[in-house]
């Protein structure tokens, strides 16, 4: 008796499936927009304040990406983060925005030198190495701004104004955007304000980051560097065996993840609208960069779009306050019961009742309260990063050997 084998079902490419649930996102924003009277969801300056916001949190989260594809847990992000921005404050001062650039990477560098080192190396574990990571580069800094920044500002926890890199904008394309927006024409006005959002007042660091994106996922999935670098990452000791040295691609994956993250706080620094060096400036990016990176599976498109996902959560609550984050709670109770609609389809009983009291809640929430308290819109990225990695905990699949401390000669 032969079988017959079911050819597999063919899956939408990566890319297919991104802008998919871009569709997806901008098709709630818009009818969200519309049913509540809120055109702010979808406004250019929110837009724009998002992409501001999600930029250091993406380049936190590619500097995780590098290193934990590598085998290295890399919790120091936030410490690395700190680096990044006394060094772009101190280069920037002196020399101007391309060398702060430049220093905050290679502060950054060395924060992920003295981590791979210690895990690297001496095979400290690397939670507490990460932990250690942070704490240093917080002692650091506060050591050196006030060294160096408190005889130039009077003040050790800040530095003196720093020179921005400058803001450009598609001239033509933002005033033509700018008119669809004007129009308030459902659909139509909202899909401009977010295009004139992304084209208008974007800094050289805005390029840089997104155009890091598809840098990495070619390094890392298109050269034979990258794939040596991966398998470091899923089974060292194999790798050992073919010949590669799996020190050397661990240390230049964790080096590498240490300028990533100064690059990443340089952005709080060097871009138009901040002061420049401040104490406590990063805030928690580093792990939410951390957070972004698992939502994406580390994967370079899902940790853009978790970037974005919580930029757009921080830039929302600064530019438009409690009454438009109420908002977004309405437009994710449709999200909810076109889920639920999708689950019953599957006939997944239990994951569509647990989606449908979700969106009952919210949507009590919702009708229930006239504007939430700037109170709780303030941590309301901090609250999300734990909602999505819930969420997302089902479907991850980190590198095998993510976290193992690893001895060279152990498949002897």
């Amino acid at each position: 008796m032969t079988r017959t084998l079911t050819p597999p079902r063919r899956r939408l490419p990566g890319w297919a499936t991104g802008m998919l649930w871009v569709a997806v996102a901008v098709t709630v924003l818009s009818t969200t927009a519309y049913l509540t009277n809120i055109p702010q969801l979808t406004s250019s300056s929110t837009t724009q304040t998002a992409v501001r916001l999600a930029l250091p949190i993406l380049l936190a989260g590619l500097g995780g990406l590098w290193a934990e594809r590598a085998g290295v847990v890399n919790i120091g992000l936030e410490g690395m983060m700190i680096f990044g921005t006394w060094g772009a404050a101190w280069g920037g001062y002196y020399w101007g925005p391309w060398v702060g650039l430049l220093a905050a990477a290679v502060f950054g560098a060395l924060g992920g030198l003295i981590h791979a080192l210690a895990t690297v190396t001496f095979g400290v574990n690397h939670i507490v190495s990460g932990v250690a990571m942070n704490l240093l580069g917080a002692g650091v800094t506060k050591y050196l701004s006030t060294l160096i920044f408190q005889p130039l500002s009077h003040n050790p926890r800040e530095s003196p104004p720093v020179p921005k890199f400058e803001t450009y904008s598609a001239a033509g394309l933002s005033d033509w955007l700018a008119q669809l927006e004007a129009t308030q024409r459902v659909g139509i006005a909202d899909v401009a304000g977010i295009l004139r959002g992304l084209v208008t007042g974007v800094s050289p660091l805005t390029m840089l980051g997104i155009l890091l994106v598809p840098v990495t996922y070619l390094v890392l999935w298109r050269t034979r560097f990258g794939l040596r670098l991966r398998s470091c990452g899923e089974n060292p000791v194999a790798t050992e065996s073919l010949g590669v040295n799996v020190y050397l691609h661990k240390y230049l994956a964790v080096v590498a993840s240490g300028a990533l993250a100064g690059i990443g706080g340089a952005t709080l620094v060097l871009n138009p609208g901040q002061a420049g060096f401040l104490e406590n400036q990063t805030n928690g990016r580093g792990y939410i960069g951390l957070a972004a990176m698992i939502f994406g599976n580390w994967r370079p498109g899902g940790l853009l779009g978790g970037a974005a996902l919580f930029g757009y959560s921080d830039g929302l609550q600064l530019s438009s306050g409690g009454q438009t984050v109420l908002a977004l709670v309405y437009g994710v109770v449709l999200l909810l019961g076109v889920l639920v609609l999708v689950q019953l389809f599957r006939r997944r009983w239990l994951a569509a009742g647990v989606s449908l009291v979700a969106a009952a809640l919210l949507y009590t929430l919702y009708w229930t309260v006239d504007e939430l308290p700037s109170e709780l819109t303030t941590y309301l990225p901090h609250f999300l990063t734990l909602v999505v990695l819930a969420v997302a905990s089902q479907r991850l699949r980190p590198p095998a050997a993510d976290g193992v401390v690893y001895r060279r000669g152990e498949g002897d």
